[in-house]
């Protein structure tokens, strides 16, 4: 059997892939620049504040919380969400790694 696409590239390729995908929705950043915002933790308003259906946010905060960026609990009806500051620190270091890397060009196109 072949190879998947993904198994070729490195883990590091495929994670930092990963976080600019799932940080590559507009409304994904809104999400989190709210949590960010309520400096706690946020239960059942992002419909309100984001003007998305309930259906659309939840999809949203499942692919967060794919790559573990928010955190959350679920109570009867209630659910809270914050941000995992851990991997909030791991993703930004994921990100200057990748942005600090030498693009020194010799010589123009």
């Amino acid at each position: 059997m072949g190879i998947t696409k993904t198994e070729i590239f490195t883990n590091d390729q495929n994670k930092i892939a990963s976080l600019f995908k799932v940080l590559g929705h507009p409304a994904r950043v809104a999400i989190l620049q709210h949590i960010i915002n309520q400096h706690k933790c946020i239960c059942n308003d992002l419909v309100d504040e984001l003007g998305l259906a309930q259906a659309t946010i939840s999809q949203h905060l499942k692919e967060l919380k794919s790559i573990g960026i928010i955190k959350g609990t679920i109570e009867g009806k209630s659910v809270c969400y914050c941000i995992d500051e851990h991997v909030w620190e791991q993703i930004k270091n994921e990100f200057h790694t990748f942005f600090e890397q030498d693009v020194t060009v010799k010589s123009c196109c």
